[in-house]
């Protein structure tokens, strides 16, 4: 009888321990899932909103040039400054750091981006502001990242020097 009751408290602990480390697992693909949030890989890398497929934006266009310069002047300039932090990141090297699949997400989803996707998340809890949606629409913002993309290649040419996305990268 005494060997019995030795083996059930043995099979208890054994079921027990098995039970907790189950549950390390569970909470270690939790944590991992929250650096990621179940996002797929295209998502990652290139945000989270109407844009779900890699686009081929082409040359740089002069006209959405002007259009999206027009744009950013309006909507964008109040927060954004090309080569000075302010509400908002600068703006002038954002084609260099950001696919222009997520940059195009950002403009159009950017409640949804800051919601979930875990860069977005590193940047508003730098800035503590988050992006408001201006309700541009698709063919605004390809205007508008045809600016970005000019703006970048301008300061690549002047060789104006890039200022860093996070205070801790700042020299």
């Amino acid at each position: 009888m005494k060997y019995l009751l030795y083996i059930l408290i043995a099979s208890a602990l054994v079921l027990l321990s098995a039970c907790s480390s189950s549950d390390e697992s569970s909470q270690a693909k939790q944590e991992k899932a929250g650096e990621g949030g179940g996002l797929t890989a295209f998502q990652l890398e290139n945000g989270i909103g109407p844009i779900t497929e890699k686009l081929n934006v082409g040359e740089i266009d002069p006209a959405k040039v002007k259009k999206g310069e027009a744009t950013f002047v309006a909507k964008c300039a109040p927060c954004h400054k090309l080569d000075k932090r302010l509400v908002g990141p600068a703006l002038r090297y954002v084609t260099k750091r950001r696919s222009h699949e997520y940059i195009l997400n950002m403009i159009l989803n950017p409640t949804g981006m800051v919601k979930e996707h875990p860069e977005a998340k590193k940047v508003l809890a730098e800035y503590l502001s988050p992006m408001t949606d201006m309700n541009l629409t698709k063919e605004q913002a390809l205007e508008l990242l045809d600016y970005l993309r000019s703006v970048r290649k301008e300061g690549e040419e002047k060789k104006i020097p890039e200022v860093p996305l996070f205070r801790s990268a700042q020299p």
